[in-house]
């Protein structure tokens, strides 16, 4: 059983350190408007390239520039421009979809990934893009009896990429699913003119719908259903099924979700994959990660395609079935580096002795811990509230781009 290599999404820098923080081995991420989120999250600019690729070598970890998108002849002057530029800042790969990016990515001998959009669903067709790609990521509609049969036969025929190693296989682990396939929708531009496979995605099928008879004039509400947003996908609970299939690299949907669930999630699965190869991997460590998945952004969760079902697990709730969200409290001030202590402005709200406590930042990513005490207004106190200076000892340091907040549960927390 080869290791996994688990592959993290960001979508700004508090996400990018989060995932570092908590043991991805790649991060993947998009720069400007051209990648599948450019609508969906903050992305990063040109001028991050050099910064995102020092932070994760540092740790050792590898980076992969989304240009993913359908390509115009007006965009492709930016495209190079981009891969260049991801060339200069030493980016491990370019994940791509469009034979004019894989092309040019190739003639400055840029490692290639060949996206999810692409629907690659056979042997053939990995042995074609094996020409250009080391890494595949197959379609997710696929089944793990048919990616272990592409992964054999990689095995058996030998089928390597430009780079000379056998071709990777990489799936969808966990995350947000599209009801199209392969992510492949065109509602959102038909009826709003923003297109999603220009990552513009207005996400139409996140609604509730009424269903009409056109000839009757006959109307059906499709009760509790949204019936065209499948719940997110979710495979800590089948992840030894997903390594018996032979894949190398399993990838975490999220690049617009918030540092907390990047942090959350990779921790997870960081902790699952090291699971399967000490063999402590049981259905008592499944039931806690679940526990832990449940609290941060989800519309609910089953194992996609990969045990052979068909689409029909559909969301009940228009947004997020997540039992804790995080309630705004302040800002950070300043950091006393000798007693390694954070001071906070309160802006909002109250927090008390025995709170869950969150903290994000650009350098900080998500930090979450029980405040067990603090100084308000220069005393040890049990409660602070809106307009107090707080301070708190903690071990990492604090800046003014951080932001504190409280963990509160939700609606959908078991009692």
């Amino acid at each position: 059983m080869q290791r996994i290599e688990l592959m993290a999404p960001a979508g700004n820098f508090e996400s990018l350190q989060a995932a570092l923080d908590n043991g991805c081995d790649s991060i993947y991420f998009g720069v400007e408007q051209l990648n599948m989120r450019a609508r969906a999250s903050m992305n990063f600019t040109l001028d991050d390239l050099e910064e995102i690729s020092a932070r994760c070598k540092a740790k050792n970890v590898r980076t992969y520039l989304t240009l993913n998108t359908i390509i115009y002849d007006h965009d492709l002057s930016i495209v190079k421009t981009l891969l260049k530029r991801a060339k200069d800042a030493n980016i491990s790969a370019i994940i791509a979809m469009d034979q004019a990016v894989i092309g040019m990515a190739r003639e400055l001998d840029l490692e290639v990934h060949i996206s999810t959009q692409i629907n690659i669903t056979n042997i053939e067709t990995v042995k074609f893009y094996s020409l250009f790609a080391d890494t595949i990521v197959l379609s997710r509609e696929l089944s793990l009896r048919q990616v272990k049969k592409i992964t054999d036969q990689i095995e058996k025929d030998q089928i390597k990429g430009p780079s000379g190693r056998l071709v990777e296989i990489e799936i969808f682990g966990h995350g947000a699913l599209c009801m199209a396939v392969s992510g492949k929708c065109y509602l959102s531009l038909h009826s709003h003119n923003s297109s999603a496979n220009r990552g513009a995605c207005k996400q139409n099928c996140r609604k509730k719908y009424t269903v009409i008879d056109q000839e009757s004039g006959f109307e059906m509400e499709i009760d509790n259903e949204y019936i065209m947003s499948p719940k997110d996908l979710c495979t800590i609970d089948i992840l030894d099924q997903v390594a018996d299939a032979g894949i190398k690299v399993l990838k975490i949907e999220g690049r617009g979700r918030a540092p907390e669930y990047v942090a959350r999630v990779i921790q997870c699965y960081r902790d699952a994959i090291d699971s399967l190869y000490d063999g402590s991997y049981d259905k008592n460590k499944v039931i806690s990660w679940m526990q832990e998945l449940e609290k941060v952004y989800n519309r609910g969760f089953w194992n996609g395609y990969y045990l052979g079902q068909k689409l029909g697990e559909w969301s009940s709730e228009s947004g997020s079935n997540a039992t804790q969200k995080k309630v705004y409290l302040g800002k950070g001030e300043h950091y006393y580096e000798k007693a390694k202590v954070g001071q906070f402005k309160m802006d909002a709200y109250d927090v008390n002795i025995g709170d869950t406590i969150l903290i994000t930042g650009p350098t900080t990513g998500a930090k979450e811990m029980v405040l067990e005490q603090m100084y308000v207004n220069d005393a040890p106190a049990e409660k602070a509230s809106k307009g107090d200076e707080v301070t708190i000892k903690l071990d990492f340091k604090v800046r003014r781009s951080d932001k504190l907040y409280k963990i509160v549960k939700t609606e959908f927390a078991k009692a």
